[in-house]
């Protein structure tokens, strides 16, 4: 389906703007502003503030370079060949790579003109700052990412849950059907939201990091143990008193997946469980110890599960 995206929209209407000002204030070249509008406007804030600095950090040792090259040695084709082979590594060095085309632009403008003037200079330096500046005035504007990130949040915890329901469903009965559809569900899932959580980071020109990305970070180091916890809950085959009150602490916190914090009191009521078993009768046979033992791993497992919930803040709710 046929579909106008929000950048695509921004840099019709930025350049447009740009071309219209430069046009508007006499410079020669003018279009070339929106040029410099169209290569601006990036997905992001900080991408954007970053391209226009190198753009424009190179444009201005382009204009130095023609004076020296062009008003030093000659206006000739090979002068530019001369030029370019000293100037892009020039550029490279001060990290202003993404700079290149557009000055080379300005160089060829300067060249076309056959001599270096004051008029000129002014001229070019009036399309780079319209061009950048007005590409930086519309990128202003970015969309929340908020409502998409929320849906992430709550369709991952759900589907956490489904996983320990599996698990408690196997404590009990013994079976599983479970297709484990989930699991390539969760690592797509968590890749999509980081990625867009990382763009709301690069949106904002101070902070480092949100809870969004904070938050799927720390589901991401659960979901590598929960993926450790499936393989020992499906070793535990004989039937022991222990194996349905795992199975019930497992219910409760899959009934108590979301973005608040209680992981303390699941700590909590896991060192009593731990400490029930301590208390309980050792076991007659080596099918009954090893179940055990799994279910003591299972027991080590979650409790690293839930201290990682415990280090996250929490969602604004």
């Amino acid at each position: 389906m046929f579909k106008i995206g929000y950048r695509t929209l921004k840099t019709a209407i930025g350049t447009t703007i740009a071309i219209s000002i430069a046009k508007l204030i006499g410079l020669d070249s003018f279009a070339s502003a929106g040029i410099l509008t169209i290569l601006c406007i990036k997905v992001t804030r900080k991408k954007s503030l970053q391209s226009s600095w190198e753009r424009f950090v190179a444009c201005v040792v382009g204009i130095l370079f023609s004076f020296i090259f062009f008003e030093g040695i000659g206006y000739h084709p090979l002068i530019i060949g001369l030029l370019l082979l000293l100037f892009i590594p020039t550029v490279v060095a001060i990290k202003a790579k993404d700079g290149i085309v557009t000055s080379t632009v300005i160089i060829l403008h300067i060249f076309s003109a056959g001599n270096v003037t004051l008029a000129l200079i002014v001229n070019e330096l009036g399309i780079i700052i319209i061009g950048i500046g007005v590409a930086l005035l519309v990128n202003l504007y970015m969309p929340s990412v908020d409502k998409q990130l929320k849906a992430y949040q709550q369709e991952i915890e759900t589907m956490f849950g489904n996983i320990l329901n599996e698990m408690v469903h196997y404590l009990r009965t013994g079976e599983s059907i479970w297709d484990g559809r989930e699991i390539t569900a969760i690592e797509d899932l968590l890749k999509k939201a980081k990625r867009i959580a990382n763009r709301d980071v690069e949106n904002s020109l101070i902070r480092e990091e949100t809870l969004y990305y904070t938050y799927f970070e720390m589901r991401e180091k659960q979901f590598e143990i929960l993926q450790r916890m499936l393989p020992t809950i499906t070793s535990i085959t004989q039937s022991v008193e222990q194996r349905e009150m795992v199975a019930d602490f497992i219910m409760e916190v899959s009934q108590s997946i979301h973005p608040g914090n209680t992981a303390d009191v699941f700590l909590k009521k896991l060192e009593v469980m731990r400490k029930e078993f301590r208390e309980m009768a050792l076991p007659d046979t080596r099918e009954e110890f090893e179940t055990r033992a799994a279910l003591l791993q299972f027991i080590k497992e979650m409790e690293e599960y839930l201290i990682i919930k415990r280090l996250f803040k929490g969602l604004p709710t």
